[in-house]
């Protein structure tokens, strides 16, 4: 039976209400924000309206009563001014705290988005404060308000009664108008790093009497992603979850199995199966954590963030070291990243990245996944571009001795569709339509364009004129792009000669090409030239000799022993285009040969 002297129980407050930052000094993560407004408070440099941006659960709001105390706190003594140091005892402190302050206006933009919330509003801005220093309108999610109401707010906004300030806050700094942002100062909220999150955590743990383990905690930093609140709400359901009898710990299979995350050491298991090439035992392994009760999708973002993190500390070992990673992680994925390379893990994640949107999309999510396993155990035994090049530089006309798979051979359309460009040297990508290719002789060269006719220099101003193709680029230079297209595509030269050119037209050139052309080479070049019309058939146009002699330049080099060794290499593979290299541009490691100086480019589907 309870007696008067008995304290009467409190109700239970969430952990991200609980520890709910009350001033400056408790803001977590956010020292750069934390300094500014310091130096403005004491400064008295305070702007009229605030907006603070950043991503969910890193303390806009908060920070938003914050800075509302800071302004009207009165000190324990009732005469203090500003202050970045609220006492959070006088009076104002205490009302703001409570959510009970009358000067204190918040309003939650998400329910009231019309323009007669904010007229009401605004006939309350012309009043002074009732009690405080400042009347404080504080407007959470201000981008969820409507043009009407935004355009209502903006006179109000420019020019405030000097006893009002405006906090705002909001997520979507795109979606406010760049007029309400021009006039208010504006400070962004980072997400808070991996490290304090853990320090902090540990912290309210501790407060709390809860143990929890620190491959745990790790697991509920990172699925926070940067927001305070929501790793105070996990960690909250993390101790309820694990029943935390008798002081128990709070492990690391406990939070796993609340966040729905398969088992770590089993995600290493089927990872080193897939990339060893064993598909027998990544199936096996896969069916074991579907059977538990593992989400597909699940699993593969499991492999996705594990990819990430192997390539991580294969870049950087030291980052093994971190706060908060798992013994596990830190010993399995060092010794696992040391057998990959990292073009085979950026091929894994683009493979990975490609299966996870297959299995959200399809309604039999395991047999996509699957298949993604099986497409991720077949590529993993593929040679990489350095190593075929490598292979193939040594014995150009051998295609029998590229790199061979233990595993049955996956078509290379295949794998540029789905390992997300495994790209092969040689700068080919798979395609099934395309019957495979034989070497063949290097094929004889086209026949050189013909020159054109050239009469003899007439004077000194026309000797800058030597061939149609410098009048053509002179189109080019002074802007006239329709007039140098016309010229380039439907423009047969039948004679050239400074200060007259005969030219045939196809139908698609204006009627009065020849006038427009001559009045504008008068011009420019201060000589007259005569442009006339000639029925005789002349040269192939501009762009037909440049198609000639681009399917000549591919012709070489799809003919070269290298690339034709690659294309046997790679059945259905086709060039896709050709890029000239100086010498000195070539890696040491590939050598260029002294037969042909085009090189074939890469060009893998995104």
């Amino acid at each position: 039976m309870a007696t008067d002297d008995t304290p009467s129980p409190q109700p239970y407050r969430v952990l991200a209400r609980k520890y709910r930052p009350r001033t400056f000094a408790e803001l977590i993560g956010q020292d750069a924000m934390v300094r500014t407004l310091t130096n403005a408070i004491h400064a008295d440099r305070l702007p009229h309206a605030f907006i603070l941006t950043g991503v969910r659960g890193v303390g806009k709001t908060s920070t938003a009563r914050i800075i509302a105390r800071a302004l009207n706190c009165i000190g324990e003594d009732g005469n203090g001014g500003p202050t970045p140091e609220s006492c959070g005892v006088c009076a104002h402190c205490l009302a703001i705290t409570e959510d009970r302050h009358v000067d204190v206006i918040e309003m939650d933009a998400a329910s009231r988005t019309g323009v007669n919330d904010i007229r009401e509003l605004i006939d309350g801005v012309r009043y002074r404060p009732v009690d405080a220093r400042f009347k404080i309108y504080i407007i959470d999610e201000v981008h969820m308000l409507s043009s009407s109401a935004f355009n209502a707010l903006l006179k109000t906004l420019e020019e405030p009664p000097e006893h009002v300030k405006f906090i705002f806050a909001t997520t979507e700094t795109r979606k406010v108008p760049v007029t309400v942002l021009s006039r208010c100062q504006r400070f962004d909220l980072r997400r808070v790093d991996a490290e304090t999150l853990i320090a902090h955590f540990n912290s309210v743990s501790k407060q709390e009497s809860a143990t929890v383990a620190e491959g745990a905690m790790g697991l509920i930093a990172r699925a926070a992603d940067g927001s305070v609140r929501d790793g105070l709400s996990l960690l909250d359901q993390a101790i309820a979850h694990a029943g935390n009898a008798d002081g128990d710990e709070v492990s690391e299979e406990a939070v796993r199995e609340m966040l729905g995350l398969a088992d770590g050491g089993l995600i290493y298991d089927l990872f080193a199966a897939a990339m060893q090439g064993t598909v027998d035992e990544a199936l096996n392994i896969f069916n074991q954590l579907y059977d538990a009760g593992a989400d597909p999708a699940i699993v593969l973002q499991d492999l996705l963030q594990l990819t990430h993190w192997l390539t991580r500390i294969k870049l950087s070992p030291s980052a093994a070291e971190g706060q908060g990673i798992s013994q596990m992680d830190r010993q399995r994925g060092l010794s696992l990243a040391e057998t990959l390379s990292v073009p085979v893990l950026g091929r894994t994640w683009q493979l990975l990245l490609k299966g996870l949107s297959e299995v959200q999309s399809l309604p039999s999510s395991a047999q996509a996944a699957e298949m993604v396993l099986i497409r991720l155990a077949y590529m993993s035994d593929m040679p990489s571009p350095a190593d075929l090049v490598r292979t193939l530089k040594d014995n150009p006309t051998s295609p029998a001795t590229a790199p061979s798979t233990s595993a049955p051979s996956l078509s290379p359309s295949n794998a540029s569709q789905d390992d997300g460009g495994a790209r092969m040297a040689g700068g080919m990508r798979g395609h099934d339509a395309m019957p495979q290719q034989t070497p063949m002789e290097d094929p004889e060269p086209l026949p050189p364009i013909q020159e054109t006719q050239q009469a003899p220099v007439v004077d000194e101003q026309s000797t800058r004129f030597q061939c149609f193709e410098q009048i053509v680029a002179m189109f080019e230079e002074r802007r006239e792009g329709i007039l140098h297209a016309t010229l380039v595509n439907h423009v047969h030269l039948v004679r050239f000669e400074p200060g007259h050119i005969a030219l045939r037209t196809e139908p698609a050139a204006p009627s009065d090409l020849a006038t427009r052309v001559s009045k504008f080479l008068n011009e420019w070049t201060g000589d007259q030239w005569l442009v006339s019309l000639s029925e005789e058939a002349g040269e192939p146009t501009i762009r037909e000799q440049l198609d000639a002699k681009e399917a000549a330049r591919r012709g070489r080099a799809t003919s070269h022993p290298l690339v034709q060794a690659a294309l046997e290499a790679f059945p259905g593979a086709t060039v896709e285009a050709v890029i000239e290299r100086a010498p000195e541009e070539f890696p040491d490691s590939v050598e260029e040969d002294d037969t042909d100086d085009d090189t074939v480019t890469e060009k893998a589907d995104s």
